[in-house]
């Protein structure tokens, strides 16, 4: 357990969407998505994460609207438990506890209080159940459910190899080549089985599987892209199926229509599929992004979406027309260049699409945009070389972009340098310059000179390479040769060369000031004056090549450290030319944090990741731990936060203006927190949620229009105008405006309540309070007179059907406000002692 305030890592972004069937509400305003441990609740309209719902433990592999309460949400994980949430306010209501990894669930409405699930076989590798769990009544949170029986035997453990068919009657499972139905009234199990071997180079391999709504129809899809409808399946011996095909690989959905008119299907074509009255005709929806991995179907069939394997979320009319995309983090094969962070948005830059860099907010969990890199379309096939993104870098406003693109060949790499800048009226990079083969040999790292206010008079590009040297790339203006135009246009071009004794260049980095720029060439550090170009001082650390270097920042700028592949971390000082210490660790990342002088680094050793941060000035780190997670930390990048976060503990102020973030090799974002992960809403985001759920009616619109001119508050001299602080109206208010008038009951039964709620409630207010709230209100001071012309005039407090149309007001007669001004000049102050 984790003591309260303690630091700890949690998941803050990154989770595949794509770990079970996507689910919408009732009313197809959410969409409900399983994202890592937490379930998501997005907005269909506005496509904005309204709900981030944790609690489990592990991988979340399954949720499921309650069919008894469309406003409650059945979730399933790895972690053995079962939630009930209620998934418009994001709290849990129920836990149970069902002791075995769950890999799937279901619900049925004639199931009663029970679920189904997929789980392990006990004492057998590779083998699943599907089992019902009877979810047990208590009058605590936390429940077990114990009682288990098996429904079938030799399932998959795919969600997407079982489906229930009409009305829960059965429940259909394949793997392999081998279909089962299993009838529950009857009890009786049927089995079916395709010919292993391929005929006619096709593959006979089930892939997933869908049930019609209403008939007895099963469509399931193959390996070689097939789809088979099976239909008089209720006799062993007498069953038929159809095909049909346009896939050319694995179809890897398959979802009905409400009506069971339309069968969707999808694959890796990246193809949404229509298929019409289970014919050969069909529509298409293609160019979707990538792989199709799920398909889910909205209760009234308005709606479906499609989760794809780049973490890609498409909402699709029933019209199949494309309507909204959610893109969550792409996980790339290989996240080559680094964690990178925009200096405007404060977005993840890394890897995205083959050839494309995504910018990715850590608010939403959504990409913001992707920019195209390569510009090539890119064709997937095994083996095939083709140019990738490899490096980025930014200039310190966030105005240059720098990327370098390469083809994966080893022995001759074809290198591009692209050049872009960012145009405000676009609100997009544009590509300036395009430098083809910049270095010889693999480029190996770069960087900006970072400037500050001075970045465009003084802005240049550091680049290092294999070919043993680094170049120094500048702006240079260009004037239309013939002279029309007086425009003159900026390119980039190399300045200078430099190179130390004919060894590989692999690192570079500019000090704060941007005087200094510090180049590593194998295991010797060298640092230049960035004006003249001159080579200041070396520092070497063998044995081992220099895998890291960075310079302290702000009280620690006359520091440089550097980390070694023998595992040697060092510190040298500017100043002294010698070195300041250093420690024998397996440093694997080194991050220095922008706002502050403290620097991460983590380091890799006997299968643990331990984080170290320290500041170089210092002999001892400031933090230190162990274990920090599961998986090898391969990145990391301090992205600086909107507002400074309150830490309880000073061992954690390095973590108050900025948040460290790590990629795992899964490439999962994590991060250190002294917090629980909390819903990462704002409150216009709320509003939303609370907005959505109510339909709005016309009168209630032009109702609150009414409200929104009324005056404000108005004082005068001799006024005082107290406004009604009840702003909202009684529950029963409410839903009489909000309701629509077909489905309200008669005017009869609706009359006494609305009566009801607008009687006003009897209070008697003491002589004391009436004081108090009035001279709370005004500020002016009255003489003991009794002068006829003062007039205070009050708005009744509690809510009255006048206030619908305007402001009511109450007049005091001249002995209560005679005896009001005794009143006020009373010394109350012995009351706060109590």
């Amino acid at each position: 357990m984790v003591a309260a305030g303690a630091l700890r890592v949690v998941r803050c972004g990154g989770g595949a969407l794509r770990g079970a069937r996507a689910v919408f509400s009732a009313d197809s305003k959410y969409l409900l998505c399983a994202s890592g441990d937490f379930v998501k609740v997005y907005s269909v309209t506005t496509e904005e994460t309204l709900r981030l719902m944790g609690g489990h433990a592990d991988l979340v592999t399954g949720i499921q609207l309650n069919p008894h309460n469309h406003m409650q949400l059945y979730s399933s994980s790895l972690d053995g438990s079962i939630k009930l949430w209620d998934f418009m306010d994001g709290i849990p209501i129920k836990t149970f506890t069902v002791g075995c990894k769950l890999l799937a669930l279901y619900t049925l409405a004639s199931a009663g209080d029970s679920v189904f699930v997929v789980i392990p076989k006990k004492g057998e590798r590779d083998t699943f159940q599907l089992v019902s769990v009877k979810l047990t009544k208590g009058a605590g949170q936390d429940l077990e459910a114990k009682e288990l029986s098996v429904v079938l035997d030799g399932v998959g453990a795919s969600p997407k190899q079982i489906a229930f068919g009409r009305e829960g009657e059965y429940v259909v499972s394949v793997k392999e080549v081998n279909l089962q139905v299993y009838f529950f009234k009857r009890k009786l199990l049927n089995r079916f089985s395709l010919r292993a071997v391929k005929t006619k180079g096709g593959d006979n391999q089930f892939s997933c599987v869908a049930c019609h709504p209403t008939e007895d129809c099963i469509a399931t899809g193959h390996a070689d892209g097939k789809i088979r409808l099976w239909r008089n399946f209720h006799h062993r011996k007498e069953y038929t199926y159809s095909t049909l095909h346009w896939h050319h690989d694995i179809v890897m959905d398959l979802a009905f229509s409400v009506e069971g008119t339309r069968l969707l299907s999808g694959g890796v074509e990246a193809v949404l599929v229509q298929w019409h009255n289970e014919s050969c005709q069909k529509d298409f929806l293609p160019r979707l992004g990538s792989p199709i991995e799920y398909i889910s179907m909205s209760s009234d069939g308005a709606l479906c979406c499609t989760l794809h394997t780049d973490n890609r979320i498409t909402i699709i009319n029933s019209n199949l027309r494309f309507s909204r995309s959610i893109q969550g983090l792409i996980k790339s094969r290989d996240v080559k260049t680094g964690l990178v962070v925009d200096p405007r948005t404060k977005a993840l830059v890394m890897n995205g699409e083959p050839g494309h860099l995504q910018f990715y907010c850590l608010q939403s969990d959504q990409q913001l945009f992707s920019l195209d890199i390569v510009q090539r379309q890119y064709i997937h096939e095994a083996g095939l070389k083709q140019s990738d993104l490899v490096k980025v870098a930014f200039s310190a406003q966030g105005t240059w972009l720098a990327t370098v693109e390469e083809r994966e060949e080893v022995t001759d790499p074809e290198l591009e340098l692209k050049l872009w800048f960012y145009e405000e009226e676009t609100q997009s990079f544009k590509l300036n310059t395009r430098i083809n083969t910049p270095h010889d040999n693999h480029i190996t790292d770069m960087s900006f000179r970072d400037m500050g206010e001075l970045e465009d008079d003084s802005l240049i590009l550091v680049t290092t390479g294999r070919d043993c040297v680094f170049k120094v790339w500048v702006m240079v203006e260009d004037t239309d040769p013939e002279g029309k135009y007086a425009q003159q246009s900026v390119s980039w071009s190399c300045d200078f060369v430099g190179s130390y004794h004919n060894y590989q260049a692999t690192n570079c980095c500019f000090s704060e000031d941007g005087s200094l720029l510090a180049v590593s060439f194998e295991e010797t550090v060298t640092v230049w004056d960035s004006v003249t170009w001159d080579l200041k001082c070396t520092f070497c650390h063998p044995p081992g090549n220099i895998r890291n270097i960075c310079f302290g920042r702000l009280t620690c700028s006359k520091y440089l450290i550097g980390a070694t592949d023998y595992g040697f971390l060092c510190c040298w000082n500017l100043l002294t030319c010698a070195l300041e210490w250093s420690a024998h660790l397996n440093i694997v990342v080194l991050q220095p944090d922008p706002l502050s002088e403290h620097i991460a680094a983590v380091s890799w050793l006997s299968k643990e990741s331990s984080l170290f941060v320290f500041k170089p000035n210092e002999p001892q780190p400031i933090y230190i731990q162990r274990n920090l997670c599961k998986e090898k930390i391969l990145l990391a990048a301090f992205v600086p936060r909107d507002e400074p976060e309150t830490t309880g503990s000073e061992k954690y102020l390095w973590l108050r203006r900025s948040q460290l973030l790590f990629l795992t090799d899964t490439q999962e974002l994590m991060t250190l927190s002294t917090k629980p992960l909390e819903e990462r809403l704002t409150p216009s985001s709320k509003q939303l949620a609370v907005e959505e759920s109510l339909p709005v009616t016309p009168f209630s619109v032009l109702l609150g229009k009414h409200r929104r001119q009324q005056p404000q508050e108005d004082t005068d001299l001799g006024k005082l105008v107290v406004h009604n602080k009840h702003e909202q109206a009684s529950p029963a208010v409410r839903e009489l405006l909000h309701t629509p008038a077909h489905v309200l009951p008669s005017a009869s039964f609706l009359c006494p309540i609305f009566i009801n709620s607008l009687l006003i409630s009897k209070e008697n207010k003491s002589a004391e309070e009436v004081a108090n709230e009035v001279e709370m209100e005004s500020e002016k001071t009255e003489d003991d007179s009794d002068e006829e012309g003062d007039v205070t005039e009050m708005e009744q407090e509690d809510t009255s059907h006048m206030e619908l149309l305007g402001e009511v007001t109450c007049k005091l007669s001249k002995s209560q406000e005679k005896e009001l001004r005794k009143i006020r000049k009373m010394d109350y102050s012995w009351i706060s002692a109590f």
